[in-house]
């Protein structure tokens, strides 16, 4: 017969480890799956749009990053949805403010401006990111994307990469 004691101890025990669960999540680390074909093949390479996937991608999420929004071009970052704040993203910064950007298939040039980023998938016929919404704010980011930690046979780091040619500091 399981006693009282034993009840409360367990409860406690699991209360006081769900609450440490939670802060590290909140504050430090998280992991996330990758949905979507946006960032294909950095995440879920082996995904068609036709067969889906059996296994997706699962990354490491770090928060420290945020403390003073350090981040660096080709970050991998996850952040809320301009429209649905329920609804999360995973794009890679190719321009951080006071840089200037080059539009794809366009003359134009923006001045990204304090306070934001562009953002864009690697696949970008897949891909729903800045080029089609501008820049995102800062304090939408929940955290930058570091490490793949599922499949084991793809664990790793995530490679920081950005595309030749479009963006100046001047």
């Amino acid at each position: 017969m399981v006693t009282p004691s034993f009840l409360w101890n367990f409860a406690k025990n699991s209360v006081t480890g769900g609450l440490i669960a939670l802060t590290i999540s909140d504050r430090y680390a998280s992991v996330v799956s990758v949905q979507g074909l946006s960032m294909h093949p950095t995440f879920n390479p082996g995904t068609t749009a036709f067969l889906g996937s059996l296994t997706g991608d699962y990354v490491l999420v770090e928060k420290f990053c945020l403390e003073k929004y350090k981040f660096s071009h080709g970050d991998v970052i996850v952040f809320r949805s301009l429209i649905n704040h329920k609804e999360k993203h995973m794009k890679r910064i190719i321009a951080l403010p006071g840089d200037w950007i080059r539009i794809p298939h366009s003359y134009d040039a923006l001045k990204i401006p304090e306070g934001q980023c562009w953002v864009e998938g690697d696949n970008s016929d897949s891909s729903l990111d800045s080029r089609s919404f501008g820049p995102i704010p800062l304090g939408l980011v929940e955290g930058r994307v570091t490490h793949i930690i599922w499949p084991p046979q793809r664990v790793g780091e995530v490679e920081r990469r950005i595309p030749r040619g479009r963006i100046s500091s001047y």
